[in-house]
């Protein structure tokens, strides 16, 4: 019997929503706080000249600060103990140079016995005197005096090895001295318990005996790294069981700078190995290294933990990884790390506390996607390789799919590049197909969660710091809750679906590689990329037939489709035969999957590219025919016009839309082939009218396409006019402007709502702008005055009749032919004023129109709105 839903989904949504109600409880709790502390009464003001404080009542608290107890006195900045420490300090440092002064100047011109003596009791006295004055409560003066006899016992020893043993090694000197000082001063720290400089100090000295007894030695990389990871462990121990915060930051400074270049000194022994043998030893090192880190995080705080596991994963993996990589090639050596990282996701059965656990499972991520971010440059250069094919279209096929991309990769040495997508994309493909199975294996890396209390109690009792995540369930996301709110993390579905499109996409990618890696012949490297641009198809169609919209994999696929289409076509280009081929294959795929998908998101896309392959297609015949660019222009045009065909048959679908304006592009295309030659510009824009016209038929796109249309029409007049060298326009445009009027005359008497733009404005503007072009060109006086005065029957015939055509275009033509007009007389009368005078009545007219403001603004609304009112 099967559960509607299954019981792991049920309980995931069941702690989903305790963690809602959780945090919204949180969240009320602490505004009842606010609430209660906002409606307390104020405390009554106190009488001048009176102190609380001397009487031991509570001071007054602003609202919502937690009451006080009876005879709380506030403290007050501690001026004065600052000053104090500054002074201590500056004192305590005048001591330290005068004391290296002394041993590096003054120490030659004493015996052994003065110098022995003012040694011995400067040191002395040092290290006596904070006992002295800790009994007094003196612990500011105490620490400085701490910190000179520190300076002393370093000048101490450096003047024993200067005269007592000058002949001995100075490292090994040094690595003996930092131990004895190293014990000596934990000894003072422990006992001096209120003293904070002597433990830290003592940890800070503990850093150097192994490692300089190493050096002194003259010991191999592998012996000093291990005495840098055993110093490393030492500063583990302290930092978990130090007396102290000072003791612990120290020894977490110091362990993680031993342990990163004990990590180092193995890595890098463990890579350069000439074979597995050499390896071993390095990587015993590495396996220590991560035996400790995760040892560490075993009992360290949370943030730590994750730290330490994380550390203990990438060790383990270069110990582990680095055997069988010194025995492989370099391109094979990232293979070995990556099988290696890859196991590491054991670690959720192994019982490790959750902190360390995650830690462990994102060193496996890491190493995971380093192996990617290895591989993906070459699978960029497969799929951008083409480009260099536009330069030489259809030079003739290449022998092989190496040489087609033109890339110079070493593609010997990357030829483990395919095999780590097509590993990684097998697991992540398998995590996607068992994802309950995946979620019942890692659900023991979560299970280690804090209990929750019962109704909220850790809220109502106080603790802000409560949090808690609710274990995971099939397909449960995470909740932390605490304090004033929760933070959501991916659900079990968005990990899947990510799970699913990174399979799908590494996938594709390892069979691209492996095409290279083969050098596979070219038509099979062509033939294989546009099957493959089929099969993405196939899944985007699949799983974007959903209402609720599309999934991580079915965009992956379309995103993979699109871009496989792209790059297999550009492919194709070195090939006459090929690029048809293709291109024609992409066309039809992708229309039928328009055909197919049932989303209208996916479905606009495949139409939008169908469309785009179409147009490409036209392209190439133009060539194939040896046609210039400017004659191949019309053809181009033949997608446009099926886009219009289409959009009529499509009607108010909505991928109606998407698609005439890809087929408007396309007609955008064939204008600019056609802009070199002013008779086929002429044509194309006609012809870009007519299917403009032909679109306007439908009332959705009447608006748009009307006014292009129109302007279309009159902007091939004018080219056509241009380009005969036509010097009396008027006498071609004006019996295209009488029968156009005619008609919008008829259609305003059909439909009295029709606007005069579509009715006259094509015709109108027919005339009048061709006109005006050449009257700013014209040095008589007769054309200017002829259509100055059309136009100013125009302007009367719209203020009459209240069209707006008439009027703007009227108007716009008379101002123009007017400024023609007077600019000759304008820029004499310019020439003759001083020139300071147009400035000057610049600034006046900026006064005028800024003290009348408000009264413009007034008239442009009164105008705009009879503008609009009219038809």
């Amino acid at each position: 019997m099967e559960h509607e839903p299954p019981p792991a989904e049920e309980l995931a949504r069941l702690d989903r929503e305790l963690a809602e109600l959780d945090a919204r409880r949180a969240q009320l709790l602490t505004r009842r706080a606010w609430l209660l502390a906002a409606l307390r009464p104020p405390a009554p003001t106190a009488a001048p000249g009176w102190n609380p404080s001397a009487w031991g009542a509570p001071p007054p608290g602003r609202p919502g600060a937690p009451a006080q107890p009876w005879g709380y006195v506030p403290k007050q900045p501690s001026t004065p103990r600052s000053a104090q420490n500054v002074l201590l300090t500056l004192g305590g440092l005048l001591l330290a140079v005068a004391a290296v002064a002394f041993t590096l100047v003054s120490w030659g011109s004493m015996g052994i016995g003065g110098r022995s003596a003012v040694l011995a009791a400067v040191t002395l006295g040092a290290l006596i005197a904070p006992v002295v004055l800790l009994r007094r409560g003196l612990a500011a003066t105490a620490e400085a005096l701490a910190a000179l006899a520190l300076v002393l016992t370093l000048l101490d020893v450096y003047a024993v090895h200067a005269v007592a043993a000058p002949d001995t090694d100075g490292l090994g000197f040094t690595a003996v001295a930092s131990a004895v000082l190293a014990v000596l001063w934990t000894a003072y720290g422990l006992a001096l318990g209120k003293l904070r400089l002597p433990l830290p100090a003592a940890v800070v000295l503990a850093q150097w005996p192994l490692l300089f007894w190493a050096w002194a030695a003259g010991a191999p990389a592998l012996v000093v790294g291990w005495a840098l990871l055993a110093t490393a462990v030492l500063d583990g121990v302290i930092a978990l069981w130090g007396k102290g915060p000072g003791v612990r930051v120290t020894a977490c400074v110091g362990g993680s700078a031993m342990g990163f270049s004990a990590l180092m000194v193995g890595l890098a022994l463990s890579t350069t190995a000439s074979g597995p043998l050499g390896a071993a030893a390095p990587g015993a090192l590495l396996l220590a290294a991560a035996a400790a880190a995760l040892a560490g995080a075993w009992r360290a705080p949370k943030g730590f933990a994750r730290t330490g596991g994380v550390v203990a994963g990438l060790a383990a993996v270069a110990a582990v990884g680095g055997v069988p990589a010194a025995a492989l090639s370099d391109g094979w050596r990232v293979l070995a790390y990556l099988l290696c990282g890859l196991a590491l996701a054991g670690v959720v059965r192994a019982g490790l506390p959750r902190d360390a656990a995650r830690g462990v499972l994102a060193a496996s991520g890491a190493v995971v996607a380093g192996a990617l971010v290895w591989a993906l440059p070459s699978l960029a250069a497969v799929l951008l390789g083409p480009v260099t094919l536009l330069s030489d279209v259809w030079a003739g096929s290449p022998a092989g799919f190496r040489s087609a991309l033109g890339s110079t990769l070493p593609w010997s040495e990357l030829a483990a590049a395919p095999v780590v997508l097509a590993l990684v994309a097998g697991l992540l493909g398998s995590a996607y197909r068992w994802w309950p199975s995946v979620v019942r294996i890692a659900a023991p890396s979560g299970a280690r969660e804090e209990t929750p209390k019962p109704d909220g109690a850790s809220a109502a009792a106080g603790t802000p710091g409560a949090a808690w995540t609710a274990p995971p369930g099939a397909g449960a996301p995470w909740y932390t809750v605490g304090g004033a709110g929760a933070r959501r993390r991916p659900s079990g579905a968005a990990l899947r679906g990510a799970a699913g499109a990174g399979a799908l996409a590494l996938g594709w990618g390892a069979l691209l590689l492996a095409g290279v890696v083969l050098d596979v012949p070219y038509a099979v490297a062509v033939a294989g990329e546009t099957a493959l641009v089929g099969g993405l198809l196939a899944l985007a169609v699949r799983g974007g037939g959903s209402g609720r919209g599309a999934s991580a994999v079915p965009v992956t696929a379309l995103v993979g489709a699109v871009s496989g289409a792209v790059s297999v076509g550009l492919l194709s280009l070195a090939s006459e035969g090929a690029s048809y081929a293709v291109f024609g294959a992409l066309a039809v795929l992708f229309a039928g999957a328009a055909v197919r998908v049932g989303a209208e998101v996916p479905r606009a896309v495949f139409a939008v590219a169908s469309v785009v392959w179409g147009t490409v297609l036209t392209g190439f015949a133009g060539r194939s025919l040896d046609l210039a660019p400017h004659e191949a222009a019309p053809l181009v045009l033949l997608v446009p016009a099926l886009t219009v065909l289409l959009g009529a048959r499509l009607r108010r679908n909505p991928v109606a839309l998407p698609v005439e304006l890809t087929g408007a592009l396309g007609g955008l295309v064939a204008v600019g082939l056609a802009v070199s030659d002013a008779p086929f510009l002429a044509l194309v824009l006609a012809l870009c009218g007519v299917l403009a016209a032909g679109a306007a038929v439908r009332p959705e796109r009447r608006p748009a396409a009307g006014c292009l249309a129109a302007a279309l029409f009159v902007l091939a007049t004018w080219v056509r006019l241009a380009a005969s060298e036509v010097s009396f326009p008027e006498a071609y445009t004006l019996p295209v402007t009488v029968p156009a009027l005619v008609v919008g005359v008829l259609r305003r008497r059909r439909d009295p709502e029709a606007s005069s733009w579509t009715a006259y404005g094509p015709g109108l503007a027919a005339t009048l702008l061709p006109s005006l072009a050449v009257a700013w060109t014209d040095t008589d006086w007769l054309r200017p005055l002829l259509l100055g005065v059309a136009a100013l029957v125009i302007t009367l015939l719209g203020a009459r009749y209240r069209l707006q055509a008439l009027l703007v275009l009227g108007g716009v033509v008379l101002a123009l032919d007017g400024l023609h007009e007077l600019a000759p007389y304008v820029a004499q009368v310019a020439g003759a004023l001083p020139r300071w005078l147009p400035p000057a009545l610049a600034g006046l007219l900026l006064l005028v129109v800024g003290a009348t403001y408000e009264q413009r603004l007034r008239d442009a609304r009164r105008l705009k709105d009879a503008l609009g009112r009219m038809r």
